[in-house]
């Protein structure tokens, strides 16, 4: 099976629903930049990139960049998701974009999620947990995630856009994953957790082998 494939058909399908708006927000990872590549094709006015990563892409395809801070309406953001469950919720965070994403995406009237389908799972937590830290609560914020009974790996030689650490957390079957949200949100020095249940999808475009899945949140 191409995963390519059902990545590319997913980025696809989702063009209809921008065809029609002037401004997009974008997020971050493999399906995006699929997406990213098929957008000079649409008369956008601009976009509003969630990393580093998308802004190098817009630029490679000349597609102007707007900032979250200059428009003071947002219809539409479009990102993908490392695991995502049937209630769409999910987890966010493996290229440790997840502040500026869930930013972003709190910000947008609609949010929609763009996958292959071995991204959907049944439990939410075998993909570790990202969760962004400013550095000197490393030690603390550790601590008090220990406490709660779970693993956590410092992201050894890396630092976020925003100047932060990553702590992921391995090994997790995730019940009650906005309960989790806010107690970790809640711990003094995280900025935020790779956990989307506050703010989820409003639509999942799914590339199966047997074509487009499309999931609506209820």
């Amino acid at each position: 099976m191409n995963l390519n494939k059902l990545k590319k058909s997913a980025a696809f399908a989702v063009l209809k629903y921008i065809s029609l708006i002037s401004v997009i927000g974008i997020g971050t990872g493999s399906t995006i930049k699929h997406l990213i590549k098929l957008l000079p094709n649409l008369k956008l006015k601009g976009v509003i990139s969630s990393s580093s990563s998308s802004s190098f892409l817009l630029k490679k395809y000349k597609i102007s960049e707007l900032y979250l801070n200059d428009v003071l309406y947002l219809f539409l953001y479009i990102d993908g998701a490392d695991e995502i469950n049937m209630s769409l919720y999910m987890i966010k965070g493996g290229g440790a974009a997840l502040t500026k994403e869930k930013i972003i995406a709190t910000k947008a009237i609609k949010f929609i999620c763009i996958i292959d389908e071995f991204k959907m799972v049944d439990t939410l937590g075998s993909f570790p947990l990202p969760v962004e830290i400013i550095p000197m609560a490393y030690k603390f914020v550790k601590f008090e995630l220990q406490k709660l009974g779970y693993l956590t790996k410092l992201r050894k030689n890396f630092i976020t856009e925003n100047g932060n650490i990553i702590l992921d957390i391995y090994n997790l079957s995730i019940k009650k994953p906005n309960l989790i949200e806010k107690k970790i949100n809640s711990i003094p020095g995280v900025v935020t957790v790779g956990l989307f249940t506050y703010r989820k999808a409003d639509l999942v475009f799914i590339g199966t082998m047997y074509g487009i899945k499309i999931i609506k949140d209820i």
